[in-house]
């Protein structure tokens, strides 16, 4: 069953559960999306006391394409582990390297669903700091949860990441998936302080 098929409580309990999936990738898809659906929500609001801004327009659009996208992700991360652990089942004889040829390409493959992920929740978070920074302070703490859940998302790609190439330390898309996960993280810091900073000068 798809990731976007299930009802919010029915994908909690298949996390909770001893399936193997869905697990922590297609969680951080769904942290993805969640932060994209604040993200979109804070910029309607802005939108809604800035009509004309093509800023907030282009942000809104953004969001929702980033959170179809994420959930897409969340379904081919369990679509990813599947094939992995079918390659792992593979006979090891009369060929044990047909069956090594075949995880070390799962491996391979699956790499790519987190790689794109924490591009994806990165560009999330900047959003949310964008909007944390420049859209209707009332919603300065929902885009700053966007951009929290973001970073968690990003950071959690990055683990699936260096996971899945353990082998190929130096693949460029570990070094992409920790710059991402930085990015996000910082993102985070900034959306964050500055709500801080509002409060401050608002003197509560």
């Amino acid at each position: 069953m798809s990731v976007s098929s299930r009802g919010v409580g029915d994908f909690l309990d298949a996390v909770a559960s001893e399936e193997s999936t869905p697990g922590g990738g297609a969680a951080s898809g769904i942290a993805a999306a969640l932060a994209a659906g604040l993200a979109a929500m804070a910029g309607r609001y802005a939108l809604r006391q800035d009509e004309d801004s093509a800023l907030f327009a282009d942000l809104i659009t953004r969001a929702d394409s980033l959170r179809t996208r994420a959930v897409a992700l969340a379904d081919a991360d369990a679509d990813a582990y599947g094939r992995y652990v079918a390659a792992t089942r593979l006979p090891r004889d009369p060929d044990p390297e047909r069956r090594r040829a075949a995880i070390r390409a799962a491996l391979d493959a699956a790499a790519n669903v987190p790689a794109e992920l924490g591009r994806l929740a990165a560009e999330v978070a900047e959003i949310g700091e964008e909007l944390a920074v420049r859209g209707n302070p009332n919603l300065r703490s929902d885009a700053s949860t966007a951009s929290l859940l973001a970073a968690a998302a990003a950071g959690g790609a990055a683990i699936f990441v260096e996971v899945n190439l353990s082998t190929h330390p130096d693949d460029p898309r570990l070094t992409a998936a920790r710059e991402h996960a930085a990015t996000a993280a910082a993102a985070a810091r900034r959306a964050v302080a500055a709500g801080g900073d509002s409060a401050d000068r608002s003197g509560t």
